[in-house]
This record gives structure tokens, C-alpha cells and sequence, in this order.
């Protein structure tokens, strides 16, 4: 029955730890949760893992608690409802949600003023749900104020409504034996068809239900570092809603960020979980972290306490390495020094999390900062131009994250590069990938990347920089313009291949609009020649080839039409592999 689960929820032995994970429902889902348990409708069944029997020091096991695997929000909801607890929303703020009732009607609303002057609604049914106002009481209380109801279809109505605690929802506890790779796909493929959920998921639900080893003040660390790192007014309010959080040494760990303004590398928790994990435990599956949490030997296949304990305390030490302000921050500065200088650049968050780890694990060694900022720079760019985590991302981080170890991290990184980035890859690999539309193709950041870093000029700009163009959200522009292409029977993957891209400033793309490169071109070689300015501000012919060849435009293009478009194309393939190779072995 429902008030056995949340008996067991007041009891603690079913943990919904604080921040498991945010209550995601609105009023109106709640509303309707119990308009379903009204009227008899089914609700689905709970899920719950009791932790595996854990071998204490002194030789005992010891039983750990059950951890919601499927129902959180169901629960969550009931508890704000029915007990009247408060709940903390998406926004991490603590709310009361209070439904209201209208026994003649037989309908549930979300409450509000209005239903709050109303006699006839009922503001609040948590007193009489949980039964902290007697029926019999609710009864007279409703009658009074509403005299010429009938009575008996009031009693009828609210005897329902206190009857919802009595409804059965259905409990499956998972076995304590059971695998924990198991559990992981259970918890996985249950969530998959509500709001998808992760490995990483269940080992923030396995962090929060550990109070043993202050797993509870972890997670909160772990998911408020992220949160304040998108948001960093929430630095403020964090202290007021969570004095107790605020007081311990990992809240002043993250308070840096309440005046940290950079957005380059705002991560998930997600994204926490897998660097950390990866440079204090040597591995890449978030499945083992769960493991690991949990106690178990992998040799013995039993669980044991030393090992959760220790565990905990790994995990812990390489989250305050994660969040500390002097690693995170010069982290960032050298990805900017790579050229990626706003986060829409970065197309792949793991090769951006493996070289963040990287940069720590090599930190961790001693090694030389200068040399970990060129290390770091090159294994980045190295990670995107040859999609090393586009697959197997897991198994791939894994593999890597060993390479750390090794002696001499410069020579394996060579030996990568001999491997991966020889001739025939920038004369033809890395060309044939560049013939691919998408304005958000790693690739063409790669570009972009490399443009910012020999600070060039937007295309046909005199003065303002590619650089300034990305700070500001300025145009991409399509060389041979969309609309020329279309009314020459071109679809969306010719006119929006990344070799027709070039960054440029918004009046000029509004000035070339449709026309025909050698048309808007004829204006820009008459500048040249003293005629007035109509299309940017170059009136040089040097500084015109100049700025062609810093944006890859062949000058073949100035007297170009859409028929040779495909020309063009191949043409500005090679000469922007060609800066691209240039670009990264000067990194």
C-alpha cells in the first residue's frame, strides 16, 4: 500500500536521497497521479536495489539500505502531496505542492489563491490524506462551511479521498545477490522509455544512499559544482537553501565560481563522474564506479566494506582535484589556447573531458606545466580531427586514460601521431572528411579553431578578426549563397558543405545577399582599384589575395559561377587541410 512505502520512505530504509535527482514534475503531474490512485487507475510498480551485504571490518555483513531504482518522481510526488513535504525542484529550490480537492465535483487541481477563498474546494488534501485531520472531523469542517451540501455524498467523497493512502502500488525489490551489472542495465532500460537515464545516474543514486562514507555531501558537491558553473548567481542562493552544505569545505571549494563568468566548459555531472573516475581508479566504465561504491572485490567477487570505504575516499580526493579553481581554470586557458574560445566550438565533450583529464593526471605527476599545455593542446585537437570518441567512447576513454602512466607521455602521444595524423591523412583522409554539410561538424571548428589561433580576418574584412566574429555571434557565410545554389537545383548537402563556410561580418553577407561570386567579388577587385567602398573595407588588391588565402578562398573563386561550384569545392577542401596541418603542428 502507499502508506507502507512511505513509511518505509520516513523510516529511511527506501532512500530518495535530497538531491538523487531533482523533482522534474510539475503541479499538474501530480495533480493527475492522484486523480489516477482516485479513481482506482494503475500507477505502475516501484523498483528497489537493497545494497549488496557488505563484509564489515569485524567480519560481520551488513545490510544496506534500498535505493529507489524506478519511482523516484512517483514518490516524490506522493510525499509532497500526501505528507505535505516540501520537495526540491529543478531549480534546487525547496516548494511545497499543495493539491486541492473538490468533493463535489470529485476533481484534484493544483492549489492557488483563488481555490484557497473558495468554501467549496478543499486547499490542501495532505491533513486528511496522511491522517492528521480525522474524517469524521474533515466531514463537519466541510459541512460547515459549505451548509447546503448533502452530507452524505460529502462523506462518501472525502472516504474516497482518504482511501488513496490505502491504494496498492506495486514494490519490487531487487535482490541484494543479485549482479550489479544487472541492476545498472535494469536501472537503465527502465528509465529509457520516461526521461533517459545513465550509468552515470545510478552511480549518483548510489553516491547520494551511501551516508556511511559522506556520500550525500559528495553528491550535493558534485551536482551544485555543475549547476553554479552554468549558473553562478545560484552561489547566493545555495547558502541560504542549504546553510548545512554551505558550511563544509567542498562549498568553499566551488565558491570560485559565483564570479566565474566563462561558459567553455560547463559540465555534467556526468562529465564529473567520468574524469574523476578515470584519473583516481585508472578506468573508464561508470558501470565499475557503481561496483566499486559498492565494495566490491573483483577478485573475490564479494563485497567488502574497506573497499566501498576507500572507494568513497578516491572518489572524493579526485573531485576536489576536478573542481579546484587553479586546475579547472588553467585547463580552460589552454583549450582558448588551442583557439576554441566559446563552447559551441567544442563538438565532442568527451575528447574535451579526456584531455581535462589528461591535464590532471599528468599535474598529478609533476610534469612540467609547459609542457602539459602543448601535450594537452595537441592530444585535443588530435582526439576531434580523428573522432577518437565518436565510437566505443567508454572502451576508448579507458584505453587512453592508461596512457597517462606511461613513463614518457610526449613519446606515446608521437607514436599516436605517426600512427594516426601521417601524410596520407592530411593530403587525403582529412580531405575527403571535409566534404561533409554541417556548420557543426568538429571539423569545421577545427577550422574555425585554426583561423583564431594566426588571428585572421573575417572574410573580405579589413579589421575584424575571425576571432571577434565568434566572441559575438557574427555570420556564417555561405560563399556561393544558398539561394544562388537552390535556384541552380543544389539541395541542402551541396550549398551547406563546411568548404562553403567563412566567417565573415554581418553587413557584408546582408551586401552580397544572393549574388554570384564573381559578381560580388567584381565590386571587392574595384574597390581595389579606387572605386568606392560597397563590400567591406579592403582596398588593397594585395590585402585582398591576403585575406582569400587566410579565409582558404581560392582566388580562382573571384571569377567563379554556381557551374563551378563543384570545382570550387575540391579547390578549398585541400588549402583547408592544408592550414589545418599547419595549424596543429605549431600547437
Amino acid at each position: 500500500m502507499i502508506e507502507s512505502v512511505l513509511a518505509k520512505v520516513r523510516e529511511g530504509e527506501i532512500a530518495i536521497p535530497e538531491i538523487q535527482r531533482p523533482f522534474v514534475w510539475d503541479g499538474t503531474q501530480v495533480r493527475d497521479l492522484l486523480d489516477s490512485l482516485y479513481k482506482g487507475y494503475p500507477v505502475g510498480y516501484l523498483i528497489a536495489w537493497r545494497n549488496p551485504d557488505v563484509k564489515l571490518k569485524d567480519g560481520c555483513m551488513a545490510l544496506g539500505k534500498m535505493i529507489l531504482i524506478d519511482g523516484q518522481q512517483r514518490v516524490t510526488a506522493l510525499t509532497a502531496a500526501v505528507l505535505g513535504q516540501q520537495v526540491i525542484n529543478k531549480d534546487y529550490r525547496k516548494v511545497n505542492i499543495r493539491i486541492a480537492f473538490h468533493p463535489l465535483k470529485e476533481v484534484f487541481e493544483v492549489s492557488n489563491t483563488a481555490i484557497g477563498r473558495d468554501a467549496s474546494w478543499i486547499a490542501d488534501i495532505a491533513p486528511i490524506v496522511s491522517g492528521k485531520i480525522s474524517l469524521l472531523k474533515a466531514i463537519r469542517e466541510y459541512c460547515q462551511a459549505n451548509p447546503s451540501v448533502d452530507e452524505e455524498l460529502i462523506e462518501k467523497a472525502l472516504s474516497a479521498l482518504t482511501d488513496i493512502a490505502k491504494k496498492q502500488i506495486g514494490l519490487i525489490e531487487l535482490d541484494h545477490d543479485l549482479d550489479i551489472e544487472t541492476v545498472t542495465e535494469i536501472f537503465i532500460r527502465i528509465n529509457s522509455k520516461g526521461t533517459v537515464l545513465s550509468q552515470a545516474d545510478f552511480a549518483m543514486s548510489k553516491i547520494a544512499a551511501d551516508t556511511r562514507f559522506g556520500g550525500p555531501e559528495l553528491r550535493k558537491a558534485i551536482d551544485y559544482f555543475c549547476h553554479m558553473a552554468m549558473e553562478p548567481g545560484f552561489h547566493d542562493q545555495l547558502k541560504e537553501r542549504d546553510p548545512e552544505f554551505a558550511a563544509t569545505d567542498f562549498f568553499q571549494k566551488i565558491s570560485w565560481l559565483r564570479s566565474d563568468n566563462d561558459n567553455l566548459y560547463d559540465p555534467s555531472y556526468t562529465d564529473v563522474l567520468r574524469v574523476t573516475f578515470g584519473t583516481e581508479f585508472g578506468r573508464g566504465k561508470l558501470a565499475d564506479l557503481v561496483s566499486l561504491l559498492s565494495g566490491r572485490n573483483f577478485a573475490t567477487k564479494q563485497f567488502e566494506e574497506s573497499i566501498a570505504e576507500e572507494s568513497f575516499a578516491k572518489l572524493a580526493h579526485g573531485v576536489r582535484r576536478y573542481i579546484n579553481e587553479t586546475h579547472f581554470q588553467r585547463f580552460v586557458i589552454i583549450i582558448k589556447s588551442a583557439g576554441f574560445i566559446v563552447n559551441n566550438m567544442v563538438r565532442s565533450q568527451n575528447a574535451l573531458n579526456f584531455a581535462y583529464a589528461l591535464y590532471l593526471g599528468l599535474r598529478a605527476r609533476g610534469v612540467d606545466e609547459s609542457k602539459i599545455e602543448r601535450l594537452v593542446r595537441r592530444w585535443f585537437v588530435l582526439s576531434i580531427l580523428t573522432s577518437r570518441f565518436s565510437g566505443a567512447a567508454e572502451t576508448q576513454f579507458e584505453r587512453d586514460i592508461r596512457l597517462i602512466d606511461e613513463p614518457d607521455f610526449a613519446a606515446v602521444l608521437a607514436r599516436i601521431e605517426q600512427a594516426e595524423l601521417s601524410d596520407a591523412f592530411w593530403q587525403f583522409g582529412l580531405v575527403q572528411a571535409l566534404d561533409v554539410a554541417s556548420t557543426n561538424h568538429p571539423l569545421f571548428w577545427v577550422f574555425v579553431a585554426a583561423q583564431i589561433k594566426t588571428n585572421d580576418k573575417g572574410l573580405l574584412s579589413r579589421d575584424v578578426t575571425v576571432r571577434e566574429l565568434v566572441s559575438n555571434l557574427g555570420d556564417v557565410h555561405h560563399i556561393f549563397p544558398r539561394q544562388l545554389l537552390k535556384a541552380n537545383g543544389k539541395g541542402r548537402g551541396d550549398y551547406n558543405q563546411i568548404a562553403n563556410y567563412a566567417y565573415t561580418q554581418d553587413a557584408i553577407n546582408i551586401k552580397i545577399g544572393s549574388r554570384s561570386p564573381h559578381l560580388y567579388f567584381a565590386n571587392a577587385q574595384a574597390q581595389c582599384q579606387g572605386e568606392p567602398l560597397i563590400l567591406g573595407g579592403i582596398d588593397q588588391h594585395e590585402e585582398l589575395i591576403e585575406n582569400l588565402r587566410a579565409n582558404c578562398v581560392p582566388t580562382a573563386a573571384m571569377t567563379m559561377t554556381a557551374s563551378n561550384f563543384p570545382e570550387f569545392l575540391a579547390q578549398r577542401r585541400v588549402l583547408m587541410a592544408s592550414k589545418i596541418r599547419d595549424y596543429y603542428q605549431a600547437l
